[in-house]
This record gives structure tokens, C-alpha cells and sequence, in this order.
């Protein structure tokens, strides 16, 4: 007579391998598949961008604010953020050199400089093709207002100058500019370096042809949360 109990671990045993089996081949592949084929982003897909301000930015990219220097003074440092792109990309840029708001001066009673460079990992780079406008300029005082909705893709800056590109050695950017890639990226202002201390940038980034891997949009609402 046979022991059915010697055999119950064997046949559980090949019940749970059977049914893992049949549960990872039901499994839709990763990043792709899915309920409906819906196709989920991966990190494959992000770029990385390198920014370095003299002294302070804060980055929108399809009207959506992306990054913000985290440190409004010194020491200077590189912002290096990982970023999901959608093409045509529109980039705007507030950057600000420190500087009294009352007299234009930096440091107590001399004029300093400002700077910006930027490079994505997609070969997008800061240089004279973009736009610029001053804002804030410094001795004499005088102001400009901040045109109303200039971070969006749909604003107008045809009106605008395009960007000045100073060599590094006049804008003499920190250590942490040299520990990150900004090969072929060009320092940009406007045509003051020294007394414009407040400037926009924008630049839009075509790629003919591009259609996102990704069939998926966020739910995430993050609308209402105050920006900087």
C-alpha cells in the first residue's frame, strides 16, 4: 500500500512551482504592457541636466517649474537633476547675481558679475541662441517687470536679445563648475555681465519626429503648492 504521506510534500511542492510559474508568465513585461498596453516611463528615458549660476536660478520646462538652486548665496555650486523630457521643449530661466536690491552692489560697495551655463545629457546647451532680457540693473537702479506668464511654452520673446556668451576665465566659475560636464555649454548674460544683476532666458528645443516612449501622463496634482 502506497504512504500518501510521503508524496504530499512532492505534490505541494509542485502545485506552488506550477502556480509561480503561471503567475510570472501572467506578469506584463517591465515598463511596457500592462491593463489597456499602457507604457510607464523608465530611467532610461530621463535625461540629466548639469546648471551652474552665478549666484542663484530657478528652471521651468514646458511651463512647469524643475529645479531651484538650493543655496541663494555662496558657495557656488552645480544643480545636477535627472529629467523625464517631452519635445518641443521650452526652457526658462530667472537667474540672479547677489546684489542690493537698493544700490546695485555686491559685497558693500563694489559691482559684481553674473554667469549662467547649462548642458543636458539630450546635447542641449546654454549659448547665444537663446533669448534674454534684464530685469533688474544696477548702478543706476532701474527695474523692469517681470513679463506676465514668460515661463510658458506659448510667450512671445521675439522681441528679446539674444544671450551674450562671456569665456569662462571672464566669468571664473568655482571648483564644483569643473567637477561636472559642461563640454561645449556656453556661460551666458546679457551684454552687462557686470550691472545686470537680474536676467530671463529662454530657449525652445526641437526634435523633429520625437514621440514619447510612453503612452502614460501623471495624476499627480502638485497644482497650488507656492513657487519661489
Amino acid at each position: 500500500m502506497m504512504n500518501i504521506k510521503r508524496y504530499v510534500p512532492f505534490f505541494l511542492g509542485a502545485l506552488v512551482g506550477a502556480g509561480s510559474l503561471a503567475l510570472a508568465l501572467a506578469q506584463p513585461p517591465r515598463g511596457g504592457g500592462g491593463q489597456g498596453g499602457i507604457i510607464k516611463p523608465e530611467m532610461g528615458d530621463v535625461i540629466q541636466a548639469n546648471v551652474y549660476a552665478d549666484n542663484w536660478f530657478a528652471m521651468y520646462i514646458n511651463g512647469k517649474l524643475v529645479a531651484v538652486d538650493p543655496i541663494d548665496f555662496l558657495p557656488h555650486n552645480v544643480v545636477n537633476i535627472n529629467l523625464l523630457p517631452e519635445y518641443p521643449m521650452t526652457i526658462a530661466i530667472i537667474a540672479k547675481d547677489n546684489a542690493d536690491p537698493k544700490t546695485g552692489f555686491e559685497y558693500g560697495d563694489r559691482i559684481g558679475d553674473g554667469g549662467f551655463v547649462l548642458k543636458f545629457s539630450d546635447g542641449t546647451i546654454s549659448d547665444a541662441k537663446w533669448k534674454a532680457k534684464r530685469i533688474f540693473s544696477a548702478p543706476p537702479i532701474q527695474y523692469e517687470p517681470i513679463p506676465t506668464s514668460w515661463y510658458l511654452p506659448s510667450f512671445d520673446d521675439s522681441k528679446w536679445d539674444n544671450a551674450t556668451e562671456f569665456t569662462t576665465e571672464r566669468v571664473n566659475p568655482k571648483k564644483p563648475y569643473y567637477d561636472y560636464n559642461f563640454e561645449g555649454a556656453k556661460f551666458i548674460w546679457t551684454r552687462d555681465l557686470d550691472k545686470d544683476n537680474t536676467v530671463l532666458f529662454r530657449t525652445k528645443i526641437e526634435k523633429p519626429g520625437w514621440k514619447a516612449r510612453w503612452t502614460t501622463k501623471p495624476d499627480l496634482d502638485v497644482s497650488g503648492f507656492p513657487l519661489r
